[in-house]
């Protein structure tokens, strides 16, 4: 193994998802949590914002989970290459297919994450494992990245996965590798993007929101989701009351703006 290879490589992705973390996180935290606070706090689905300690906790867990992440990145991209799926050039297989890669990765994210994400939530597994992620009942966009060292692994399994069953460019997964950090920020978000009566509509109902993910951290179970809600709408997980809380966030019986002393 060429060791020198695979220190550039591991040193790259570290400073890459370091500086997205802080970037796309960072970002979302200073216009949610500051600047837009007061102006999108009806759009909020707690009315109470979390605790600095909270966020010096989940930004602590994110450090290790980026280097476990560029760990696995280092050994799929170098050591491992000559066996992965990668091609060269784009458009080997036409440019249709490297465009078509990118949801097809995304559906494949969004079923092993169900599956891992289900596994996590057995009573043994997730004291070991997922409680740290769920410290955060009341999530930021910092928690994206607060795991356990071993569901940071689990997590980083996404990436030989499809590195060994699909054929794909490495510019391709990378421009879904980013796609899933904005949506992971998105989901922890603690505000709804997404438009009134979008969880009614034909594409909104197999969607996974914001609000259904904060429900998740709020209550520990059901909207086990990641992309969409298809799984848990096939294995019965999704929670019975989040339409109505969607609806409440979104609708007109909104939470009511409040001075709030601390972020």
């Amino acid at each position: 193994m060429d060791w020198a290879e695979f220190g550039q490589r591991w040193i790259r992705v570290a400073e890459l998802t370091t500086s997205r973390y802080f970037i796309i996180a960072g970002g979302s935290f200073l216009i949610f949590y500051f600047l837009l606070k007061n102006t999108l706090f009806s759009r909020r689905m707690q009315s109470k914002f979390p605790h600095r300690k909270d966020y010096f906790r989940d930004i602590s867990f994110s450090l290790v989970t980026i280097l476990i992440f560029a760990t696995m990145a280092a050994l799929v991209f170098v050591v491992l290459r000559p066996y992965t799926n990668f091609f060269q050039p784009y458009d080997l297989y036409g440019k249709a297919y490297y465009f078509l890669t990118i949801p097809l990765m995304l559906l494949v994210h969004d079923a092993y994450f169900y599956a891992i994400h289900r596994l996590m939530h057995h009573p043994k597994l997730f004291r070991l494992v997922h409680r740290v992620h769920h410290f955060s009942t009341n999530p930021s966009p910092w928690t994206s990245y607060a795991f356990h060292p071993l569901e940071a692994f689990l997590e980083a399994g996404i990436i030989p996965l499809i590195a060994f069953t699909l054929p794909v460019h490495p510019s391709a997964l990378g421009l879904f590798l980013l796609f899933q950090f904005c949506y992971n920020v998105y989901g922890h978000l603690g505000f709804e993007l997404f438009p009134k009566n979008f969880q009614k509509s034909l594409i909104g109902k197999w969607i996974n929101t914001g609000t259904a993910h904060n429900q998740h951290h709020e209550h520990f179970h059901g909207n086990y989701g990641l992309y969409t809600l298809i799984w848990d709408r096939l294995f019965g997980t999704l929670r019975k009351d989040y339409e109505q809380k969607y609806e409440q966030v979104t609708g007109s019986h909104r939470l009511k703006a409040q001075p709030q002393k601390r972020v």
